[in-house]
């Protein structure tokens, strides 16, 4: 593995990447180049201090520019990821309304996977200047599974359980959508960043964070409160756990896949979610096949079959996971994750419109504290010395006026004190 290289942790529906970026290219050269002002000053007097100050203007609008760029495609990004995710929330709604079939949604959209190495494939000829067949390229991101590449033990051991997380995590949420509103199921499933946390605290051992605790308690908090909101209706506390369960198949997804399998690249993420979704395709074909023939998941014909809203869930659930795992490359990871969260209220406003949610009290409060407890589990882990430098920045700031301020109350003082004194003499 390169020293420097883009990595991230492919995802389940609704979940931000674990990355490790690289660094912008540019980034190390501004400081560089005030060192070197700096020295060049010290030596070649005023000459080298102008040609320093252009150097260093120069990089600081290199790098503005960088930052900017990035910032203009995170809002773009909070936007299709918004629309992605409410979209695809949605539309299974309306889908359950013309043909009540849960697993096989959750089967043809998670088969659409199989595009995501064939759409990557693409992007590489696009921007690779190296551009390699694709078996090689195939070969090559195999050896994300180790020296053996990818073989069939490998195969039942590190790609087969998480096939089996994604199939039951998309499966609960769209039980629960058919129990109670996508609002509520929206907002509670925000509450597998808390259980992520938590999982990784337990199980890989990441540093403590008293922020996140609290925001861990705000989630289960949320969670009880909005339960409360519907009176503890056994329809709607059915619904609430569906939810609930699937925000924990999510957060064990992440945690598993960070402990067995760490972080990959992009071609090696697009190679892993295509395996999934072709074992999906493959392996799991003949459930809706028996759910059709037991009449759980009946249709009379393929005519009655509202294809249009199918490949329309399916479609906008791919392009989630293509913005969640990849669009990271483009701009940064807590953007993304504000677009999630946006699509909470996105959704609300649907509800609204066709009138079926009631928005009492204890439910907004819910709302709220489960939203603001997601917000905090994105502060970075050096948020509060990041405060601490902040504070110490500005009181540095405030002390050299006041110093002033003090320097020249004094030489006040004391010109007025020679004044006097010379007037006296000239008086005597």
């Amino acid at each position: 593995m390169k020293k420097h290289s883009a990595r991230v942790a492919p995802l389940s529906a609704c979940n931000t990447p674990v990355l490790t970026l690289t660094k912008v290219e540019g980034e190390d050269r501004p400081r560089e180049n005030v060192v070197g002002t700096a020295d060049g000053a010290a030596v070649g007097g005023a000459g080298a201090e102008s040609g320093g100050g252009k150097r260093r203007l120069r990089c600081c609008l290199r790098i503005t520019a960088v930052q900017v760029r990035k910032a203009l495609w995170g809002v773009a990004m909070i936007v299709c990821v918004c629309s992605s995710w409410a979209g695809s929330t949605q539309l299974a709604k309306l889908t359950f309304k013309k043909y009540d079939a849960p697993f096989t949604l959750t089967w043809f959209a998670t088969s659409w996977n199989c595009l995501f190495f064939p759409l990557y494939y693409v992007g590489h000829l696009c921007k690779s200047p190296e551009r390699q067949t694709p078996r090689q390229r195939f070969r090559e991101c195999c050896r994300f599974f180790g020296d053996d590449g990818l073989t069939p033990k490998v195969f039942l051991k590190k790609v087969a359980p998480f096939g089996v997380l994604w199939t039951l995590t998309n499966y609960l949420y769209l039980q629960a959508l058919r129990k109670i509103n996508s609002t509520d199921v929206s907002v509670l499933f925000c509450c597998n960043k808390a259980f992520v946390f938590l999982l990784s605290w337990i199980v890989l051992r990441d540093r403590f964070m008293g922020v996140r605790i609290v925001a861990a308690i705000l989630a289960i908090a949320g969670i009880v409160m909005m339960t409360y909101a519907d009176g503890f209706h056994s329809h709607s506390v059915i619904g609430i756990t569906l939810v609930v369960a699937s925000a924990s198949t999510s957060a064990l997804y992440k945690v598993l896949f960070k402990l067995v399998l760490g972080s990959a690249k992009f071609g090696e993420a697009a190679l892993f979610l295509t395996l999934i979704g072709g074992a999906n395709f493959v392996f799991i074909s003949f459930v809706p096949v028996i759910l059709y023939f037991t009449r759980v998941e009946y249709f009379d014909s393929p005519e009655s079959i509202p294809w249009g809203c199918l490949c329309g869930v399916a479609v906008l659930l791919l392009a989630f996971n293509i913005l969640v795992n990849f669009g990271i490359a483009i701009t940064y990871p807590t953007l993304i994750s504000l677009g999630i969260v946006l699509s909470v209220p996105v959704n609300a406003m649907v509800d609204l419109y066709t009138c079926e949610i009631d928005f009492n009290t204890v439910r907004l409060i819910a709302v709220f504290i489960i939203c603001l407890g997601f917000l905090m589990l994105l502060l970075p882990e050096d948020w509060d010395q990041g405060l601490i430098q902040l504070a110490t920045k500005l009181r540095k700031r405030e002390q050299p006026a006041e110093v002033a301020g003090e320097a020249g109350t004094s030489s006040g003082l004391n010109w007025s004190r020679r004044t006097r004194t010379s007037m006296s003499t000239f008086a005597h």
